[in-house]
């Protein structure tokens, strides 16, 4: 797009605004109604996250990870310690990977129906949005009784996790598998073929398959484009073998796409969930003591003497386990695409060096490429559809 500069100016989109959740900052350049340059600013929720990670230990760094994205934040403690167990060299047990693929897939299903409820309540849809939100608390009642809190779980460890799944958490899983289908009809009655919502998706924000490998796009945003990459199926982690499911996919590559594949998933991962914990193996949840990472159970250390000191020299600075001198990369498919973490180990408690790969940071880089030649009404559509979380842009 071209026009006199004469005739262009300029428009703060955000951070004050209901569509930019008061974290994103989107420099326009309008001729009238239509954009034709679009500029991403961020710093507006700096954590530092990539150097704390240098001075937390392994154990002690889940916390922040909750804070990452904070939409989903079961999958980032999956991701942070599946990288530091390959760091490690450890195997987990049967029943701790089917754990942690539970987990990551409620997470999943949480962080879809936050994404597809705030992009239609962008455009208009309000109600669509409420049905989304009442089923996430029920994961939220999930993750509660899982682990005692809703929002910053901090539920995994190295070799395993805070501890066993309880069967009142069985029986909430098991509910909500029963219950969610029927709401997502609901869902897709109200929103899949409503008029004004065409209108305002389908063919906005294309991105074509070979600009999505281009630039990096991973997830949702890079399978509406065409892109079959999935690392549950292309480099299989956890469980992931064990489950009978489909990678969603479509080929338009706008908006509407975005938000259709999202929705097959959250039915996908209903199916990883109910198979996981129907077949739940037997069995510790935390790798054996000869490891020498596990943390031992709260009975023990408050019990015995040798549970006490085991958990002394586990978390007292400039002792804990043995990490080798090496550098890994470990990922996982996050509900927004890859999230991976690039960790250095020099022997000590902490890493040497501790890098985020965030989807969100690679996909906000797309916005302007998919809001040109657009109007200024479709920015919330498009910026919905990415799916953007502050917390992984500032690191």
């Amino acid at each position: 797009m071209t026009a006199s500069q004469d005739y262009l100016w300029t428009l703060n989109f955000g951070p004050q605004h209901p569509a930019t959740h008061t974290t994103l900052r989107i420099v326009l350049t309008l001729d009238g109604e239509r954009v034709v340059g679009a500029v991403p600013h961020i710093g507006y929720l700096h954590s530092g996250f990539e150097k704390i990670g240098e001075h937390l230990n392994y154990n002690q760094y889940v916390t922040v990870t909750d804070r990452m994205n904070y939409v989903s934040p079961m999958a980032n403690n999956v991701a942070w310690h599946h990288a530091v167990e390959k760091l490690l060299g450890i195997e987990l047990t049967p029943r701790c990977k089917y754990l942690r693929v539970i987990m990551a897939e409620l997470a999943r299903i949480s962080d879809h129906l936050l994404c597809v409820g705030a992009m239609a309540l962008d455009v208009g849809a309000y109600t669509f949005f409420l049905y989304g939100f009442y089923e996430r608390e029920k994961i939220y009642d999930i993750f509660e009784s899982l682990c005692g809190a809703r929002f910053t779980n901090s539920y995994t460890r190295v070799g395993g996790v805070l501890h066993d799944i309880t069967p009142v958490t069985i029986e909430k899983i098991r509910d909500l598998i029963r219950r969610l289908p029927a709401t997502l009809a609901d869902m897709e009655r109200l929103l899949t073929r409503n008029r004004i919502y065409l209108d305002r998706t389908q063919g906005v924000g294309v991105l074509s398959a070979s600009a999505a490998i281009n630039c990096g796009a991973t997830g949702p945003v890079a399978r509406a484009s065409g892109v079959t990459r999935d690392l549950r199926k292309d480099e299989p982690y956890l469980a992931y073998n064990d489950f009978d499911f489909q990678v969603c996919c479509a080929r338009t590559g706008d908006c509407y796409a975005r938000y259709l594949v999202r929705m097959h998933e959250i039915r996908e991962s209903l199916q990883i969930v109910q198979q996981a914990i129907e077949n739940l193996p037997a069995g510790p949840v935390q790798v054996g003591a000869d490891a020498r990472v596990g943390l031992p159970p709260k009975s023990q250390v408050y019990q015995t003497i040798e549970g006490l000191i085991t958990h002394f020299e586990l978390v007292m600075p400039h002792r804990g386990f043995s990490v080798p001198c090496e550098e890994v990369y470990g990922a996982i498919e996050a509900p927004n695409g890859e999230l991976g973490f690039y960790l250095v180990g020099d022997g000590s408690h902490v890493a040497y060096r501790a890098r985020c790969r965030p989807p969100s940071f690679v996909h906000f880089a797309l916005f302007p490429r998919l809001m040109c030649g657009h109007t200024l009404s479709d920015v919330v559509a498009v910026l919905g559809s990415l799916n953007i979380i502050a917390a992984e842009l500032d690191r």
